[in-house]
C-alpha cells in the first residue's frame, strides 16, 4: 500500500497535440512523449485516478513519484522543482529532489492502457495500446495526414489517398509542354507556354515588318529591329535626344559637324584653364617658402622659452625647503600649546579613574565566562532531557501504543493547512532492531482528504540497518483503540511489498510513508466510543515472530 492520489472526476478530451519522437530507455522502443504534460488520448475505458498526474490531471507521462507517495509527469514535476521551494499539490509538503525518482511499473501500466486511434474521427476504427500509437500512425493508419512526397507541394492527403493524389490531383505533378516537349510542373505550364517556352511562335512587339519568328530568336531580332527605342551614342557627353534605331542613326549623322565645332571651343577653354592652373602651382611654391621661414623662427623662440622654464623649476626647488620649514613651525607651536593644556586636565582625571578602569574590566570578564558557562549547561540539560523522553516511551517489542491528545485542536490545525500530519515516537523491533514510526493525518490524505482518518506506517533508518535483512518483510497491524467497554478496535494489516521504495534500506532519515488513506471516517471515528476526554490511541503491531536475531 502506498500513499493515496487525489481523485479527479476525467475532463473531457482535448486536442490532439503534434506528434513527436523520444525513445523510452526502460521499454526499448519509440512511445508518443507530449511536449508538456500528460496524455490527451481518448482511452477505450475509463482510466483510474492513480493513473493521473497530481498537477496538470492527465494521464501520467513518464510517472515521477515524490517521497509523500504522489505521482506526477516528468514535465510537471520539473516544472515543481524549478520553483525555490517546490510544494506537493495534493498534499503540500516540500519535495526533495533527490528523492523523487521514477515509476517505471506505472509507466508500463499506463503505456498497456488501450485507447482509440488518434484519427477516430477521420474514419480509423483501430483499438492500440497507448504504447503502440506512434508506430501505428507512422506505418499503418490509412487515415494519417501525410504531405505530398513533392517538396513544393504544401497539401497533406490521407495514406488511403497519397497514390491518387501524387498520380492525378497534384498541382506540381510533370506535365509536356505541347511546343518544345520539356517537362514543367502541371501548376506553371500556362506561365511557361506564355513567357518561357522557347518553341512559341511570336510577334515582334515594336510592329516592324517581321511578323512572325520564334520566341528564342526574339532578343537577336530586338537588337537589329528598326522600330527598338534607343538612345544616342553621345548620352554619356549630355546628349539627350531620343528615339528608334533608324532615328538615332540619322541624328547621329547629322550632328557630326556641329560635334566638330563644339570640340574646338572646348579646346580653347581647356587651354585657358591649364594657364591658370600653372599660375596657381607657382604661388603655392611662394607660400610654402614663406611657410618654411615662419616655421624656423618658431623653433627658435620654442629653445628659448624651454631654458626659461629650467631656470624657474631650479628655483622653485631652492625657495620650497624654506617655505615647508615656516608651515612645520606653525604647526609645531599650535600643537605644543594644545598637548600642555591636554596633559593638564589628563593628569587630574587620571589618579580617579585607573583605579576604576582596572576593577571594571576584570568584573566583566568574570560575568562573560560564567554566561558562556551556564550556556553550556542549557544546551546540556535541554539534549538530556530530550533523550529521556525518547528512551521513556521508545518500546523494544514491535508493539506501539500512540496517545495523540488535544485531537479537536490538531485537526483544526490540519484543517486549516498549519500541520497537516503528526509523527510518532520511535520504536524498534529490538534493541538492535528496525527503527519505526506511525504518521497520521488527521483530516485525511489524498483520496482520504477531508472525509477519513488517514495512518501510515514508517521505516527510518537505524543504528543497526547494516545488519538487518532488506527489504523490510513483516506484516504489519495498524489500529484505532476503542476506548469504551465493547473494545471494538478498528484496524487493517498488510504485508510490505518488497518492491516498494518504502521498504528497502533507508538512504535518508526515513523512507516514503506506506499504509492506509481511508483508514477510518471521520463521522465514525467522531460518533463513537474512540476519542475521551479529546484523547485518542493508536496502535501498531509488526510480527517478530519470524525475525532472525542481528
Amino acid at each position: 500500500m502506498e500513499s493515496s492520489k487525489k481523485m479527479d472526476s476525467p475532463g473531457p478530451l482535448q486536442a490532439n497535440p503534434p506528434l513527436k519522437l523520444h525513445p523510452d530507455r526502460s521499454a526499448g522502443t519509440s512511445v508518443f512523449v507530449p511536449e508538456q504534460g500528460g496524455y490527451k488520448e481518448k482511452f477505450v475505458k475509463a482510466v483510474e485516478d492513480k493513473y493521473k498526474c497530481e498537477k496538470c490531471r492527465l494521464v501520467l507521462c513518464n510517472p515521477k513519484q515524490t517521497e509523500c507517495g504522489h505521482r506526477f509527469c516528468e514535465t510537471c514535476m520539473a516544472a515543481l522543482l524549478s520553483s525555490s521551494s517546490p510544494k506537493c499539490t495534493a498534499c503540500q509538503e516540500s519535495i526533495i529532489k533527490d528523492k523523487v525518482f521514477k515509476d517505471n511499473c506505472c509507466k508500463r501500466e499506463i503505456l498497456a492502457l488501450q485507447i482509440y486511434c488518434r484519427n477516430e474521427s477521420r474514419g480509423c476504427a483501430e483499438q492500440l495500446t497507448l504504447g503502440h500509437l506512434l508506430v501505428h500512425l507512422k506505418n499503418d493508419c490509412q487515415f494519417e495526414e501525410l504531405p505530398c512526397v513533392r517538396a513544393d507541394c504544401k497539401e497533406k492527403v490521407l495514406r488511403k489517398d497519397l497514390r491518387d493524389h501524387v498520380e492525378k490531383a497534384c498541382k506540381y505533378r510533370e506535365a509536356t509542354c505541347s511546343h518544345c516537349k520539356s517537362q514543367v510542373p502541371m501548376i506553371t505550364l500556362q506561365k511557361h507556354e506564355d513567357t518561357e517556352c522557347p518553341c512559341v511562335v511570336v510577334s515582334c512587339p515594336h510592329k516592324c515588318s517581321v511578323q512572325t519568328l520564334l520566341r528564342s530568336e526574339l532578343s537577336a531580332h530586338l537588337s537589329e529591329c528598326v522600330n527598338a527605342p534607343s538612345t544616342c551614342s553621345f548620352k554619356r557627353y549630355g546628349c539627350v535626344f531620343q528615339g528608334t534605331n533608324q532615328q538615332i542613326k540619322a541624328h547621329e549623322a547629322s550632328s557630326v559637324s556641329l560635334l566638330q565645332n563644339e570640340s574646338v571651343e572646348k579646346n580653347k577653354s581647356i587651354q585657358s584653364l591649364h594657364n591658370q592652373i600653372c599660375s596657381f602651382e607657382i604661388e603655392i611654391e611662394r607660400q610654402k617658402e614663406m611657410l618654411r621661414n615662419n616655421e624656423s623662427k618658431i623653433l627658435h623662440l620654442q629653445r628659448v622659452i624651454d631654458s626659461q622654464a629650467e631656470k624657474l623649476k631650479e628655483l622653485d626647488k631652492e625657495i620650497r625647503p624654506f617655505r615647508q620649514n615656516w608651515e612645520e613651525a606653525d604647526s609645531m607651536k599650535s600643537s605644543v600649546e594644545s598637548l600642555q593644556n591636554r596633559v593638564t586636565e589628563l593628569e587630574s582625571v587620571d589618579k580617579s579613574a585607573g583605579q576604576v578602569a582596572r576593577n571594571t574590566g576584570l568584573l566583566e570578564s568574570q560575568l562573560s565566562r560564567h554566561d558562556q558557562m551556564l550556556s553550556v549547561h542549557d544546551i546540556r540539560l535541554a539534549d538530556m532531557d530530550l533523550r529521556f523522553q525518547v528512551l521513556e516511551t521508545a518500546s523494544y517489542n514491535g508493539v506501539l501504543i500512540w496517545k495523540i491528545r488535544d485531537y479537536k485542536r490538531r485537526k483544526q490545525e490540519a484543517v486549516m493547512g498549519k500541520t497537516l500530519s503528526l509523527y510518532s515516537q520511535p520504536f524498534y523491533t529490538g534493541y538492535f532492531g528496525y527503527k519505526m514510526c506511525a504518521r497520521v493525518y488527521l483530516n485525511g490524505d489524498g483520496m482520504g482528504k477531508g472525509t477519513h482518518l488517514s495512518l501510515f506506517f514508517v521505516i527510518m533508518r537505524g543504528e543497526y540497518d547494516a545488519l538487518l535483512p532488506w527489504p523490510f518483510k513483516q506484516k504489519v497491524t495498524l489500529m484505532l483503540m476503542d476506548q469504551g467497554s465493547s473494545r471494538r478496535h478498528l484496524g487493517d494489516a498488510f504485508k510490505p511489498d518488497p518492491n516498494s521504495s518504502s521498504f528497502k534500506k533507508p538512504t535518508g532519515e526515513m523512507n516514503i510513508a506506506s499504509g492506509c488513506p481511508v483508514f477510518v471516517a471521520q463521522t465514525v471515528l467522531e460518533n463513537g466510543t474512540y476519542i475521551k476526554d479529546d484523547t485518542i490511541f493508536i496502535k501498531v503491531i509488526v510480527d517478530t515472530s519470524d525475525l532472525p536475531d542481528p
